[in-house]
């Protein structure tokens, strides 16, 4: 199948496994939820993990499929390369339990020749070639000549080419899998080039892993119910169907590199440098879109998932410069995502556009205040310390030159000019240079500990007593009542609280109007009016998500949560200390509210006994 788009190839693999008995789960959040402690969802099973180590799934069935968009930004600095994406699509399926082997690998098999036009005669699969602990996978090789794999393209590999199995997690599930490979060409790199030779000749098109065993501490035993859980990534196969090993070729870029080309008059075809800031810029600004326009989108900020978010949207503005472009091109970039790519299979996107655009526009703007100014202070380092090293090398041949920045130098352009640390190690990279990032965290440590002392001298050490008790109760109401005024998206960020008052930071991109103050505050003391008993109960931090409670989901828990309910007004995962009742609280006031940081708002609120 040539010429297939995006929603076409979407559509295709979900009707295929719809007609073989799946339904369609669709997909979840891009933020991880604590459960895997990882701060995105990595991979299409993540979000199903609870499911294939033996949960019911909420819907009942046993067999789901879905298209579920994943993060990974280990290697940002990578993105600029054809094949690099921060944010891709995996198409998914899954039993539970039900169908194995035989099965999917009819299935995979069809789907390849039938669907995707894929010739048979020159597909290649690879299967686990077994080891001390596990067997060889003869079934699934016999499963596919049966199908019709020709013998000769039937590769044996190693655990590490053809197992599954999560690292160090013992009474998890795992086994081999099957991987399912195609040639680009008929160019052999030698008599014994295979999938497993990394010549290039053979594209990855998915795989099929069989969860037949549990990891054990001395080695594996077999499941009882046998899960199957594939995963083919949609950037990659739209590429490979449409005939093209540029990842950025596919109509998932075209339209915004095609914007880009017109507004810089640069060719991406003729100029490698305008190219590659081009495939940065689509690449950051699709994740930064995915990102805020999430279910539980996030921000920008300088910690956790918006810190990655502000460090995608700041390298994405520094290689708009390199294009001659305003940052205003971002958000220009952005709305072609929203409304010509991704609106059917995202129409979130499309509900939040304006709010998603304006916070583009912010943190540009934020940047933009200080990059040159940023810039003028990279230059003097590095013009520092080529001086140096010419002045010593003059008075001693033997100077060994110094080749990098100090950690003191990097704080100061993160500190002052919001400069990423990832930002100033790639920009010191092309001078030759590198960053001392162990003095870095020693500098941004001690910027930490001043912060901290300056604070308990303001009087913001916290004190627990009955008072405080009251206070924390009442942020839990306050945050209840703040996300049924302004939406879901209200999220904590921060709290302190005194014996005086309680401080609640939380995720909001504006001011809040005096009519939307004035309703949090009715609403949190009609839950004090209703004197209900707070009542604390244990659970995993999985039931506690299914039963509706807020928790900060990014941040890892243990085994055990403690959740804090309120009748119907509040449910929240926490740890600290609470009134027994809401009618202990007496009359809620809300203070102050005023901006905390970029994206997130404060409220200063006093609780005092009702007259």
């Amino acid at each position: 199948m040539k010429g297939i788009t995006s929603k076409e190839l979407r559509n295709a693999w979900i009707r295929f496994y719809e007609e073989r008995g799946h339904i369609n789960i669709g997909a979840v959040s891009l933020i991880g939820d604590g459960t895997t402690g990882v701060m995105f969802n990595v991979a299409g099973m993540q979000p199903l993990m609870p499911y294939l180590l033996g949960k019911e799934h909420p819907s009942g069935k046993k067999r789901l499929c879905n298209v579920q968009g994943c993060v990974r930004t280990v290697d940002i600095e990578s993105v600029g390369d054809p094949t690099h994406f921060t944010f891709f699509e995996m198409m998914g399926n899954w039993s539970l339990g039900d169908y194995f082997k035989q099965e999917k690998t009819q299935w995979s098999y069809d789907l390849l020749t039938k669907v995707f036009g894929l010739d048979s005669k020159e597909i290649c699969s690879t299967v686990f070639e077994g080891n001390d602990a596990a067997p060889r996978d003869d079934e699934t090789a016999d499963l596919l000549k049966k199908v019709g794999i020709l013998p000769e393209h039937i590769f044996y590999l190693p655990k590490s080419d053809n197992w599954w199995e999560l690292e160090g997690t013992t009474g998890t599930p795992c086994g081999p899998d099957n991987e399912w490979f195609y040639p680009r060409h008929n160019k052999p790199c030698g008599p014994n080039c295979g999938p497993a030779c990394g010549c290039g000749r053979y594209v990855e098109i998915g795989n099929d892993v069989y969860m037949q065993y549990v990891k054990n501490a001395d080695g594996y035993s077999p499941l009882a119910n046998k899960n199957v859980d594939t995963g083919f990534g949609l950037d990659r196969m739209l590429a490979f169907l449409n005939g093209v090993t540029d990842g950025y070729k596919t109509d998932l870029f075209i339209p915004v590199i095609k914007h880009l080309e017109e507004k810089s008059g640069k060719s991406y075809d003729d100029d490698p440098e305008a190219q590659k800031a081009m495939r940065i810029i689509a690449d950051h600004i699709r994740t930064s879109t995915m990102l805020i326009g999430d279910v539980k989108g996030i921000l920008p900020s300088n910690v956790g998932a918006g810190y990655i978010l502000r460090r995608l949207l700041r390298r994405a503005i520094r290689y708009t410069r390199q294009l001659g472009l305003e940052s205003s091109v971002l958000a220009e970039v952005s709305r072609i995502f929203i409304e010509q790519i991704y609106d059917e299979a995202y129409p979130l996107l499309v509900e939040k556009k304006d709010y998603i655009l304006d916070e583009i526009m912010k943190e540009a703007a934020r940047f933009e205040a200080t990059l040159a100014t940023g810039m003028k202070e990279f230059t003097k380092c590095i013009t520092g310390i080529r001086r140096k090293n010419e002045f010593m090398a003059q008075k001693d041949p033997s100077y060994k030159p110094e080749t990098e920045i100090s950690g003191k130098q990097a704080f100061r352009l993160y500190d002052t000019y919001g400069f990423p640390l990832e930002l100033t190690e790639e920009l010191a990279a092309e001078e030759g240079l590198t960053v001392d990032a162990n003095g870095f965290a020693e500098a941004f440590k001690e910027h930490q500990a001043i912060s901290k002392q300056e604070g308990a001298a303001k009087g913001g050490l916290t004190e627990r007593n009955e008072e405080t008790a009251k206070l924390h109760t009442a942020t839990h109401l306050l945050q209840a009542a703040l996300r049924k005024v302004l939406g879901d998206e209200v999220a904590q960020k921060g709290s302190n609280i005194t014996t005086e008052r309680l401080r609640f930071d939380f995720s909001f991109s504006r001011k809040m109007t005096p009519e939307e103050i004035a309703e949090v505050e009715r609403l949190v003391n009609v839950a004090i009016d209703a004197k209900v008993p707070v009542v604390m109960e244990e659970m995993t931090v999985q039931e506690a998500k299914e039963k509706g409670a807020i928790g900060l989901f990014e941040s890892k828990y243990g085994e055990k949560v403690k959740t804090y309910k309120m009748g119907e007004y509040s449910f929240e995962i926490c740890g600290g200390p609470h009134a027994a009742n809401t009618g202990d609280l007496g009359s809620f006031k809300i203070r102050k509210e005023e901006s905390s940081s970029a994206g997130v708002r404060r409220i200063k609120a006093t609780i005092a006994p009702k007259a």
